[in-house]
This record gives structure tokens, C-alpha cells and sequence, in this order.
């Protein structure tokens, strides 16, 4: 009898210990060393994810190499902006993780009401994780002192968390 208490305490043990490894899936290996997501680290998978959805919901306006338009800085003939660059030439990375979640989930008039844009909300066509995950691959592309500046500017912008 006490061998078997004895077997089946082991068994348990062992199966708390299964769980624990499965519920840590992600090791120091896959974590991307300096980037995260509104204060969520970023893994090689988000990445990759994330890469993926910008081809097929983004590339389109923003340019397969994250370019933009050409002259994006200049207004078109209906008045609204070209798509700016997503690479470190735009202005993308000057702004939080939480502006840049708001902004592609609602579109620009949800930062800025009443704001005419031909940026569509992804609102229904994303989900929330994988907006992150596009926006996270678009972070990992910046060289560190972009990826930096944007981390702070982050930081201090926390939205309604």
C-alpha cells in the first residue's frame, strides 16, 4: 500500500512538473534581446507571425521593403497623406507601442478624431495579438538607436492598460 501512495505521489510530482515546463514554452532562445510589445517580450515566432500578416494586410500601401509611398510626405490630390515608411526613414518609430496598437486597430481617427486618412482599421481583421505581432516584426527591422528612442518614448505611454 505504501508503495503505491509512494508511485502515485511520484506520478503527480512528475506531472506538476510536465506542466510547469509546458506552460514555460517560450526559453531565453526564442525572446528577441531588446524588443518588446507594450511591455510583453517579443519572441522569434511573433516575428516571423508578424511578417507574414504585414505582407498580406500592409505591404500593399506601406511597400514590401516597408519604404511607403513615393513622396510620402506630400499630400495627394484628394488631400490625404501618402503611406509613410515603416523603416527608419519614417516617422513610425517616434511614436508608443500603445499609439502605433490604437492607430492600426481604429485607424488614424482613432488617435486623432475627425482626421481623414486612407488607412483602414484592422479592427475585425486583425486580432489584437496579431497587430502586435506586425507591429513587433516592423520594431525589429530599426536599428538600436531608433528601437531605443521608440522603447522610451513606450514607456511613457501606457495608454489605457
Amino acid at each position: 500500500m505504501r508503495r503505491a501512495a509512494t508511485i502515485g505521489a511520484a506520478i503527480v510530482a512528475l506531472s506538476a512538473i510536465g506542466f510547469a515546463v509546458l506552460a514555460q514554452s517560450e526559453t531565453d532562445e526564442d525572446l528577441v534581446e531588446g524588443l518588446s510589445f507594450l511591455g510583453e517580450p517579443v519572441t522569434v515566432a511573433d516575428i516571423s507571425a508578424g511578417q507574414a500578416l504585414y505582407a498580406e494586410n500592409c505591404a500593399s500601401c506601406h511597400g514590401a521593403e516597408l519604404e511607403g509611398q513615393p513622396d510620402w510626405r506630400r499630400r495627394l490630390d484628394n488631400g490625404r497623406m501618402p503611406a509613410p515608411p515603416h523603416d527608419e526613414t519614417g516617422h513610425t518609430w517616434h511614436h508608443s507601442d500603445w499609439n502605433l496598437f490604437i492607430v492600426t486597430k481604429g485607424g488614424v481617427g482613432a488617435v486623432v478624431p475627425g482626421y481623414e486618412s486612407d488607412m483602414p482599421a484592422f479592427e475585425g481583421i486583425l486580432t489584437d495579438d496579431e497587430i502586435a505581432d506586425v507591429l513587433s516584426y516592423i520594431k525589429s527591422t530599426w536599428p538600436d538607436r531608433q528601437r531605443k528612442f521608440q522603447a522610451e518614448v513606450s514607456v511613457n505611454d501606457k495608454g489605457d492598460l
